[in-house]
C-alpha cells in the first residue's frame, strides 16, 4: 500500500521539511534504503527519532496522496476475469494511528467495499496469492519461498536494486500492469 498506492516517501519529505526546516534531509533521488529511519540515522544521531515522529503523527497515513493511477488500476484489475485483488500492507511497530488511518485511506480512496480486501500483516509471506506488487526490495518471512511472485514497484530507494528475475512496475499510468497481470494469468 505504502509507496505502491500512496506516496509515503514524498509526503514524508514534505512534512519533515515543514517540521524541521533547519535540519539536514535526504532528497528523494538520494534515498537508497527501504527504511527511511536507517538512512536518516546516518546524518545525525537524533535524526532517526525525528524521522519516526513524522510518520507516527496523527493524520500522516490518512493524508497520504495517491500515487497517480494506482486506485484506478486496482479498480480495473479487480474487474478482470479470474483476478482477485487484495491490498496487503504492513503496520508500523508504533501503530497508534497507522492501522485506523490505513483503513480510512482505503475507504476514502477506493470505497467501503475495499475494506474487506485489506490485509494488514507484519509477514506478507504468510498471505497466499499469485502476485504481490510491492516496493520493498526483499521481503522475508516465515514462508520461504512465499506462494506469490513479487513484482517490484519502483520507488526512490529501489531503482538500482538487482531484480533477481523479478519484474518491475514503474508506474500505474502506462498500463504495463495489465500486461504483467495477463502474463501471470497465463502461467497460473
Amino acid at each position: 500500500m505504502d509507496q505502491v498506492l500512496c506516496d509515503f516517501e514524498g509526503s514524508f519529505l514534505v512534512k519533515y521539511r515543514e517540521k524541521y526546516p533547519e535540519e539536514p534531509f535526504i532528497p528523494l533521488e538520494e534515498r537508497n534504503t527501504f527504511y527511511i529511519a536507517d538512512q536518516y540515522a546516518k546524518l545525525e544521531p537524533d535524526m532517526q527519532d525525528k524521522a519516526r515522529d513524522i510518520w507516527n503523527a496523527e493524520g500522516f497515513f490518512l493524508n497520504l496522496p495517491e500515487i497517480k493511477g494506482g486506485c484506478q488500476a486496482l479498480t480495473e484489475m479487480s474487474q478482470m476475469e479470474d483476478v482477485d485483488v487484495f491490498i496487503c500492507t504492513s503496520p508500523l511497530t508504533f501503530y497508534k494511528y497507522c492501522l485506523q488511518e490505513k483503513f480510512k485511506w482505503v475507504e476514502d480512496h477506493l470505497g467501503p467495499d475495499w475494506i474487506s480486501r485489506l490485509v494488514i500483516t507484519k509477514d506478507k509471506t504468510m498471505v497466499h496469492g499469485d502476485v504481490l506488487i510491492d516496493d520493498k526490495p526483499r521481503i522475508r518471512g516465515v514462508r520461504d519461498p512465499p506462494s506469490w511472485k513479487q513484482v517490484l514497484f519502483t520507488a526512490p530507494y529501489n531503482q538500482k536494486v538487482d531484480l533477481r528475475g523479478r519484474q518491475r512496475l514503474n508506474t500505474w499510468t502506462d498500463d504495463c500492469w495489465r500486461d504483467i497481470i495477463e502474463d501471470f494469468k497465463k502461467r497460473i
